[in-house]
Order: C-alpha cells, then sequence, then structure tokens
C-alpha cells in the first residue's frame, strides 16, 4: 500500500525552499537520472519538477543591455600613444565579473572571439 501524506490546517500546499529545489535540479541534471524516479522519491510531482527546470532555464538566459555610447574617431596626434608612457590605447569590455583589455588595434576576428568568449 502506498504512503499517505495528509496536510492539515489552512493552507493545503507544500512550498519548497530554494535548497531543496536546488537540490532536486542537481539529481535531476546528473547523468543517467530519471525525473521520475526523483520525483517519486522526492514525493513530488513530476510535472513540477519540469516547470521547475523550465523556470530554471529561462533564469539563466537573462538578456541584459547596456547602454553604448559611440564617438566618432579622432585622428591620432603624431608621436608617442596616449596614456602613460609606452601604454598604448585599449578598449575596456566589462562583462558579468570579467574585465578584458583589448588593444584598439586588434583584428575585428580577435575582438569578435574574445567577446564571444566571455558570453559563454
Amino acid at each position: 500500500m502506498g504512503q499517505v501524506t495528509l496536510i492539515s490546517g489552512r493552507e493545503r500546499r507544500r512550498h519548497w525552499s530554494g535548497e531543496d529545489r536546488a537540490r532536486i535540479l542537481a539529481a535531476i541534471s546528473a547523468p543517467g537520472a530519471v525525473v521520475a524516479e526523483i520525483a517519486r522519491r522526492e514525493d513530488i510531482c513530476t510535472s513540477l519538477v519540469y516547470t521547475w527546470r523550465r523556470e530554471a532555464r529561462r533564469a539563466a538566459k537573462k538578456v541584459e543591455f547596456v547602454p553604448v555610447v559611440v564617438e566618432a574617431a579622432r585622428p591620432a596626434p603624431p608621436g608617442p600613444p596616449s596614456g602613460s608612457a609606452g601604454e598604448a590605447e585599449v578598449i575596456t569590455v566589462e562583462l558579468n565579473e570579467a574585465r578584458v583589455r583589448i588593444s584598439a588595434g586588434a583584428s575585428a576576428a580577435l575582438v569578435t572571439a574574445t567577446l564571444k568568449a566571455l558570453r559563454a
């Protein structure tokens, strides 16, 4: 005979803490894991586990836009590069918690590859 859970009081639904959700989502992400078995072991509806997984994926895919200011190119003055002694002009990109400095003279392919690596 199966197990019966009696929930008394005003609230009829169980509430899962963030730690419980994370633990269950980690369990279904393991190689060879079967969602139905894990849901049965945790005494939770399989569809709720799929809903949590879908919500977690959406949260991870959040896209944020940042303002960009484009200025007209100014001709470089002859002589040593601007900035401190011997330092060439650089492009500084900050994304999430990473900061990358790219030489202003870098090729477009290098800049593209660097930005793609930051995004991943």
